[in-house]
């Protein structure tokens, strides 16, 4: 018979190990944008703007949207299907972060501000948490992957703080700080996935 918690991990890895190409779709976005964009100063959330205007527009701000929706999936789905090495508190928070990415994607910036804000506030949050946490529970069994998820929690919690205290629109590095707030966690939950990957044994995939 199967074993069905080690082919849910795997799954779940599968998920985790997708997230980075997330990147791309940003870059995809911004490449179609008119009256330009910085991913130095100008928040992630100006991708998903859907009204335009001669100062700025979007075209393709349904990729970036939908790619909040997606990806929140993917981790949601993917911590719940690794909740077992994962634990408690950190499928929970990662579940968290998902829905909220899930939420942000439905709630475009510049439709409602406060909506928007409320949906995202909790990924900035819940991640580095999780990811410290993380941290902890890995460090008598992956040492070093372990002092690197506390590192990669410490740096993200400290940009996330920075990015929500500025503002995305007020700081000129804002949209720095927000990725630097993001994009590690792909990374970080992408390590800790690959212990779970599928893998080919005797013709099967399997571990």
């Amino acid at each position: 018979m199967p074993d069905l918690p080690a082919r849910a991990a795997q799954l779940g890895a599968l998920a985790f190990l997708l997230r980075p190409t997330y990147i791309a779709t940003e870059v995809v976005t911004a490449a179609a944008t008119t009256g330009g964009y910085s991913f130095v100063s100008d928040s992630v959330s100006k991708l998903g703007e859907v009204g335009c205007s001669e100062a700025y527009c979007s075209p393709r701000h349904a990729v970036m949207n939908g790619s909040f929706m997606g990806y929140g999936v993917l981790l949601a789905g993917g911590a719940l299907l690794l909740a077992r090495p994962l634990g408690p508190w950190v499928t929970g928070l990662l579940v968290v972060s998902g829905v909220s990415s899930y939420a942000t994607g439905l709630a475009p910036l510049d439709q409602d501000a406060t909506l928007h804000a409320i949906a995202a506030t909790p990924l900035f949050v819940a991640q580095p948490l999780a990811l410290v946490l993380l941290g902890v529970r890995l460090r008598e069994d992956r040492p070093r992957l372990a002092r690197a998820l506390l590192a990669t929690g410490a740096v993200t919690a400290a940009a996330a703080i920075g990015f929500i205290v500025s503002g995305d629109r007020s700081f000129e590095a804002g949209g720095a700080l927000e990725r630097l707030a993001l994009w590690p966690v792909l990374f970080g939950l992408a390590g800790v996935a690959w212990e779970h990957r599928p893998r080919r044994r005797d013709g099967q995939l399997g571990r």
